[in-house]
């Protein structure tokens, strides 16, 4: 009896001893997450009730960040531009990814190639593509437009200088880096089970009838991960507008995160600026639990938990 009594006292032992070494394991990134995450996160939130400006000690002022943002109009033009780019390149990206992604699955020569030169581009400078893609859409002697005049006579349109055009355009050159995002598609759809398919063949299905009723559905809780992060990644584009535009043309194309650095960077209003990351995180929280909460509608796990049981 004594011998099966000490066997939960040992196994609560083990599992202490279990316990410390994980903590152990991961007192790195704990350390590094404190110092280089959650404490610029809790200074960037009281800074947000402050006015700063690098220069003078912080003044606190409540909520007149705040309501001085949602006062300006530059807030909801900036809001408004960086939303009509997500819901554009956001469903886009997915698409696209999800189709070369089906492509590159099947038998075809050269496939570690192609494979690798369509994860190329995601792991370019930011910078350096976006240098390339203002020569291809200037409107004037840009590679797209001379291409588009000399074969077919059409003038193209001001992709970069047109307010209707530009954020069009940016997403555009968004669909460049969905590389990451496809192999992530590629593996989930090589760990779908092959008798799936075999018995979809027996039963007369044809291809496209085998990919709405079982890729496309077996893959949906990898669409709804790339569907976040592309979503919380979209609500930070920043490095064409700075680079291409600049905000232009006539704030067309003035993302969330320019603003945000303007303010921080240029007139170095960090209390304000603050106040802006703030309320981008509350936006991008929000959506992302809206997309949690749509998840199960269209999401399907195959080992789901009912909590009712």
């Amino acid at each position: 009896m004594a011998v099966i009594a000490a066997r939960p006292a040992r196994r609560r032992s083990l599992a202490r001893q279990e316990a410390l070494w994980f903590y152990a394991f991961i007192s790195p990134w704990l350390v590094g997450f404190a110092i280089w995450v959650a404490g610029p996160m809790l200074a960037s939130l009281y800074l947000s009730f402050t006015s700063y400006q690098i220069t003078e000690p912080p003044n606190w002022v409540g909520l007149g960040n705040y309501e001085r943002l949602f006062a300006d109009p530059l807030f909801w033009q900036s809001l408004k531009v960086t939303a009509y780019f997500t819901f554009l390149s956001v469903p886009l990206s997915v698409a696209c990814a999800v189709v070369v992604a089906m492509l590159l699955n099947q038998p075809i020569p050269f496939l570690s190639a192609w494979r690798t030169i369509y994860y190329l581009p995601s792991i370019t400078s930011g910078v350096a593509i976006a240098l390339m893609w203002s020569w291809i859409f200037n409107p004037n002697f840009g590679l797209l437009n001379v291409t588009l005049y000399s074969t077919t006579g059409v003038q193209g349109p001001g992709w970069l200088t047109d307010t209707r055009w530009v954020v069009p355009t940016f997403v555009l050159m968004s669909l460049w880096t969905f590389g990451g995002p496809m192999l992530i598609y590629l593996a989930a759809i090589q760990g779908i089970p092959t008798q799936l398919y075999e018995a979809a063949e027996i039963d007369g299905a044809s291809k496209v009838r085998q990919m709405f009723s079982i890729t496309i559905p077996l893959i949906t809780p990898v669409i709804f991960f790339n569907l976040i992060i592309n979503l919380i990644n979209s609500f930070q584009s920043f490095t064409n507008a700075y680079i291409i535009t600049q905000g232009g043309p006539n704030y067309a194309s003035y993302f969330y995160i320019y603003y945000l650095f303007q303010n921080a960077f240029s007139y170095f209003l960090m209390g304000f600026a603050s106040a802006q990351a703030w309320v981008l995180f509350v936006v991008i929280v929000s959506l992302t639990a809206v997309a949690f909460w749509s998840q199960k509608h269209w999401v399907y796990y195959e080992a789901s938990v009912d909590d009712k049981k």
